[in-house]
């Protein structure tokens, strides 16, 4: 695999691409946390069992998703 090393050239009209470093940025083993959006009735009985526990929304997201994973599980 050839790495193509270029350098950033900053031009008044904007940013030359064409001479930027390939793979500056790639990290394979970067673990990214990506956001999730809930619909508004979800959002809204995750947020009741949250506040009910005092505990974060993630955690009660977390928690159900393991219980339908265990439920999936046992059904294969």
């Amino acid at each position: 695999m050839a790495l193509f090393v270029r350098k950033w050239v900053r031009v008044s009209w904007g940013y030359r691409f064409t001479v930027a470093e390939f793979g500056k940025l790639f990290c394979p083993n970067m673990k990214l946390n990506i956001p999730i959006y809930l619909d508004e009735e979800v959002s809204a009985f995750v947020e009741k069992i949250a506040s009910k526990k005092g505990i974060d929304r993630s955690v009660v997201v977390n928690e159900l998703l393991r219980g339908d994973i265990k439920i999936a599980e046992a059904m294969e």
